[in-house]
């Protein structure tokens, strides 16, 4: 028996479950059986392994006739790539990338920030449906996604994101896995094909495991993956005070800053002539600080049930439908201590259909319809927004002609959208009101083969964006960011009209790619300071504070809180991004210089003043050498000073964070073996957010993550 495949099945054995997983108990047989059963295949098949088929190579998202050539700016991370720039969030192992940024709320709760635009602006999906959580809805709200599960990362800039509705302005971050596989991975002969992970970190102490496994024939394929993770406070630069567990204490490290993380999915696909059918179930589950109070900890569960279907080559007219259904429970409860404080909760469907269309008159093209309904709970003391109902329906069309010179593209999208506030059963000052939108949305771009290797594209899109529950009918205080929300019931459809212009360039191991780009806002809603103050259990505005020790003098309970409101203005965000690589050696080793860099200003038009949290000015570069089966890299990224603020915000320093990694591959059968190395912030560079809201609400208590080594293995069969 191959030893590879003889110690997966021990560890993972039919007689006890992993104890990464804790969903549901349904949810929890169901993965226990699939994961055991795929393993004791691998143990007694190991010898028959077929070859499993990668995910295609093509960019998914913002792509739906599969062109190999885009329009829209998009970057797409897979593969060693990914995995050397994997971290705890989602927003930080996309941190960096040209034009993205991350909100940083500590180490586990990062939302990726495009081109300035954050929130509701940008959308997160998995496998191009929906991810119904509700990390949109407050920076301290994780993302219900592991990078450890994810195969494949797409992110789309700018106006190309326009068939995913007017709440993805900004852009789109689609997550990719194989958990509904979309093609037979296996010949008739049928096999099985896998993955394990194992890291550790220094920094964070992290500890974390993932197995997938896959199995089937020429007609179907099945799917099993689990993850956990775990992680310690995070070290950093400076001594910082704790007073967790109610002792003042003095570390290197971020106060509450550790989680636990575990989760898994089973999944499978049915393959006919003219295409597949495929359902998977998935479940994650993270415990983690919040860092902005060093009592409160917040629980997060999701559990997640997906269809997905297509079939190719109709005839007629209609050459092609796609489908995509999937329903989420979502929960996410904030811990006082040992006590329940507020829970938050969202259930939601989410359906999308697309039909591609035979060419007509030299378009081709498809036509579609998405439909998501939400409902939002939050129960508890510190329940800052009502419980409410989100309903949006949405048809959208795109079409591209072909030229001699290139192509153009064309899409519009219409939606109609209710957003109810149902009251609260536990807090008077909620009441129940209605709003209903017709947002409308149209896009245009071009690609122009200009010269040999170069190419030169342009977007240009009008948008509208219903504004969200929160920014509707939000009144009361979030203490997991220090901060009074406050909603305006009036706010009308955000308005906006973007530019983007660009021009790529390849010429074999050289490659060059620059994008410029303006968004224009006629009423851009934000969360913006006020300068006033709220009472925390009272919500009178302006307490007594005669001392100035941020307590209510007439009320030794009534913390002081920051007022933040969500606010209509007009907007302007103008912006350039580039990327590109320098082949400098090339033969039997080669010796690459990465580069890249970004730069936003976002201008609060209607006040004559700076929008809050946008990142400065950053560049960055890499040396990327390899050999063989051994490659080493060696880079820094440099952020600037930022001191475009808004009235109230702190401003940041600059500062320059050095990285290194080194990789080796091993092929032995019938494993393929990926050692990894990865060293961060090589200087323990003492550094804080431009992006991050606690910069400004809570400063001191969350830097950037100091000097860490990561160490890993990735085996495949």
């Amino acid at each position: 028996m191959n030893p590879f495949s003889f110690s997966a099945t021990a560890r993972l054995s039919a007689t006890r479950c992993p104890r990464f997983f804790r969903p549901s108990a349904v949810h929890r047989a169901v993965l226990c059986m699939g994961l055991t059963a795929a393993l004791h295949g691998v143990s007694s098949h190991a010898q028959s392994t077929a070859p499993a088929l990668s995910l295609k190579e093509v960019t998914v998202t913002g792509n739906p006739l599969g062109a190999s050539e885009l329009i829209a700016p998009a970057a797409s991370y897979a593969g060693a790539a990914l995995l050397l720039r994997l971290q705890t969030t989602l927003g930080e192992t996309l941190d960096n990338t040209p034009g993205v940024s991350s909100t940083y709320f500590g180490p586990n709760a990062s939302r990726p920030i495009v081109r300035g635009l954050d929130g509701d602006r940008i959308r997160i999906l998995n496998n191009s449906g929906a991810l119904l959580d509700v990390s949109g809805l407050s920076f301290d709200h994780a993302v219900s996604a592991d990078p450890i599960t994810i195969e494949r990362i797409e992110v789309l800039r700018g106006p190309g994101a326009l068939q995913y509705g007017g709440n993805a302005v900004g852009g789109v971050v689609n997550v990719i896995d194989n958990r509904i596989p979309r093609e037979a991975q296996f010949d008739a002969k049928g096999g099985v094909s896998g993955k394990l992970s194992l890291d550790f970190a220094t920094g964070n102490s992290e500890r974390g495991t993932g197995v997938l496994v896959e199995s089937g024939g020429e007609s179907f394929t099945l799917h099993v993956d689990a993850f956990d993770r775990k992680t310690s406070d995070v070290r950093v630069p400076v001594e910082l005070l704790c007073t967790k567990g109610g002792a003042n204490r003095f570390s290197q490290r971020i106060c509450n800053s550790s989680s636990a993380t575990h989760g898994g999915a089973v999944g499978g696909t049915v393959f006919f002539d003219q295409g597949y059918l495929g359902a998977s179930l998935s479940s994650y589950r993270s415990t983690y600080g919040t860092v902005a109070e060093d009592e409160v900890t917040i629980g997060m569960k999701s559990e997640r049930v997906a269809l997905e279907g297509e079939r190719r080559n109709l005839g007629g007219f209609i050459q092609s439908v796609k489908g995509q259904l999937s329903h989420t429970d979502y929960s996410h409860t904030e811990f006082d201590g040992p006590d329940v404080g507020t829970v938050f909760k969202n259930k939601g469907t989410d359906l999308r259909l697309e039909a591609r269309h035979a060419s007509t008159a030299g378009f081709t093209g498809l036509i579609g319809l998405q439909s998501d309904n939400n409902n939002f709970a939050a129960a508890g003391t510190e329940a800052f927004a009502p419980y409410s109902k989100t309903t949006q329906n949405g048809v959208f069309a795109y079409e591209e002609y072909a030229t001699s010179w290139g192509k153009l593209s064309v899409g519009g999208r219409l939606d109609s959208v209710k957003v109810q506030s149902l009251g609260s059963p536990d807090t008077a000052r909620f009441s129940p009101a209605s709003r209903d939108f017709k947002p409308k949305s149209f896009a245009l771009g071009g690609l122009w083969n200009s010269a040999p290797n170069w190419q030169l594209t342009s977007n240009f899109a009008y948008t509208e964006r219903a504004p969200k529950d929160y920014e509707l009918f939000a009144q009361g205080p979030h203490i997991a960011t220090r901060a009074w929300e406050n909603g305006d019931v009036t706010l009308a459809k955000e308005k906006s009209t973007s530019l983007d212009v660009g021009t790529h360039w390849k010429s074999a191991g050289h490659m060059f790619t620059a994008n410029a780009y303006v968004h224009q806002f006629k009423n851009y809603i934000g969360l913006t300071s006020t300068g006033e103050a709220y009472g925390q259990a009272l919500g009178n505005r302006n307490p007594a504070d005669a001392n100035g020790d941020g307590i209510d003098d007439n009320d030794a309970d009534n913390a002081i809180l920051p007022e933040f409101a969500y606010q209509a203005v007009r907007a302007r965000f103008v912006g350039l991004e580039a990327s590109g690589n320098i082949r400098l050696v090339e033969g039997a080793s080669t010796l690459d210089l990465a580069l890249r860099g970004d730069l936003v200003r976002a201008k609060d038009l209607t006040n004559s003043r700076d929008l809050p949290r946008i990142a400065p000015a950053r560049i960055g570069a890499t040396l990327n050498w390899a050999a063989g089966p051994l490659g080493t890299s060696l880079g820094f990224d440099r952020s600037a000073a930022q001191s475009r603020v808004s009235p109230g915000d702190r401003t940041t320093d600059a500062y320059t964070r050095w990285s290194a990694a080194l990789t080796y591959r091993q092929n032995t059968e019938p494993a393929r073996l990926l050692w990894y190395a990865r060293l961060d912030n090589l200087t323990n560079q003492l550094a804080y957010s431009a992006t991050s809201v606690l910069t400004t609400t809570a400063f001191a208590k969350a830097p950037l993550p100091g000097r860490s080594v990561k160490v890993g293995l990735q085996a495949a069969f």
